[in-house]
């Protein structure tokens, strides 16, 4: 059955949906900026690094344009003034160009382009790697395991897949990992560097503005590699004092007494055998530090958002959430995981 293909919006004789032309023309540019911001874009820059890799994209990508758009332009122009007689004779006056058009449009101005963009290049790239002489403000390890992100700061605080920094700083990190190599990248504060074993790299990242802003790891590392992210959290520097202390000190004994057993089912359970909480005698290094659990806002490297629910369906089944994870599901009868959830929450 064909369709009326002349009305806009409706059936075309092969049974499609076709937009309007206009429509259409008016959506090419929200295509082409859809990849300007988001949390992941590099074009949407909140810090010195991004702005500078930002800054290098629109050059090349203009210099690009400008150059699509003269070739285009000499192909059309051959195509109006080129030959039309198929003839064999050949014409052989001189060419109109000659032979100084060609080395210049075909050698001269491509080798100043690539020239001129490698020199740019490797200055922007030495700024970024290059440090602050008078030594950054804070000193950040970050070590990457399959699949979440531990974080230690100077002063033996240490959270898991969040990074805490103050506003208008800049923070040297030191990048090491546990297993094998993953990749750091915050597109909106920096570019990526990598994890290496056996070897430690360092970058720094500074932010202008307050916010939370998503990195990723960007070296594929295994079965959970899309799902290992992380947060930076930038804060005023009065916050990030507070956060800082706050991070440090120990988590307080339980005073209800259903955290109270909570805190008796975590030391007796197989969590004690990988998690560290400060203040008690859980102390492994295999998993993430639980000493202030409370106060994150994701879990499990940002695949959940930190609410009880989430936090019961990790502990009872980490593989369904996460295949592949080191976390083995925690057998407590209901009584048992109530009581430690209650624990856990109190970690604040």
């Amino acid at each position: 059955m064909r369709c009326v293909a002349n009305v806009p919006g409706r059936l075309t004789a092969v049974g499609r949906v076709r937009a309007p032309r206009r429509l259409r023309a008016l959506l090419i540019p929200v295509f082409l900026s859809a990849g300007c911001s988001g949390p992941l874009s590099a074009l949407d820059p909140a810090g010195p690094g991004a702005a500078r890799i930002e800054r290098l994209w629109w050059i090349l990508f203009w210099i690009a344009t400008i150059v699509f758009a003269a070739v285009v332009g000499l192909i059309l122009y051959s195509l109006r003034h080129g030959r039309r007689d198929l003839t064999p004779d050949i014409d052989k006056d001189e060419a109109q160009w000659g032979d100084r058009f060609i080395a210049v449009v075909g050698v001269v101005i491509p080798v100043l382009i690539l020239l001129g963009g490698f020199i740019y290049s490797l200055g922007e790239m030495n700024a970024l790697a290059t440090h602050d002489d008078e030594g950054p403000a804070l000193d950040i390890e970050v070590v990457s395991h399959n699949w979440w992100w531990e974080v230690r700061y100077p002063n033996g605080a240490v959270t898991a897949n969040e990074i805490h920094i103050p506003t208008g700083e800049r923070i040297r990190l030191t990048l090491t990992t546990a297993d094998v190599i993953h990749s750091f990248w915050v597109p909106r504060l920096q570019a990526k560097m990598d994890h290496v074993p056996g070897s430690e790299n360092q970058m720094w990242i500074e932010a202008d503005e307050p916010g939370i802003y998503r990195g990723q790891c960007a070296e594929f590392c295994g079965l959970q590699h899309a799902h290992m992210a992380f947060f930076v959290e930038a804060e005023s520097p009065e916050d990030f004092d507070r956060w800082y202390e706050n991070a440090a000190s120990s988590a307080s004994t339980p005073s209800d007494g259903s955290a109270r057993r909570g805190l008796d089912v975590f030391l007796s359970s197989s969590c004690v055998g990988c998690h560290a909480i400060e203040g008690t005698e859980a102390a492994a290094t295999a998993g993430p530090d639980l000493t202030h659990l409370a106060a994150r806002e994701t879990l499990f490297a940002g695949k959940l958002v930190n609410t009880r629910a989430n936090l019961e369906r990790l502990i009872v089944d980490p593989q369904g959430i996460k295949p592949g994870v080191g976390m083995p599901p925690t057998e407590l009868d209901s009584g048992e995981l109530e009581a430690l959830l209650d624990y856990l929450e109190s970690l604040d």
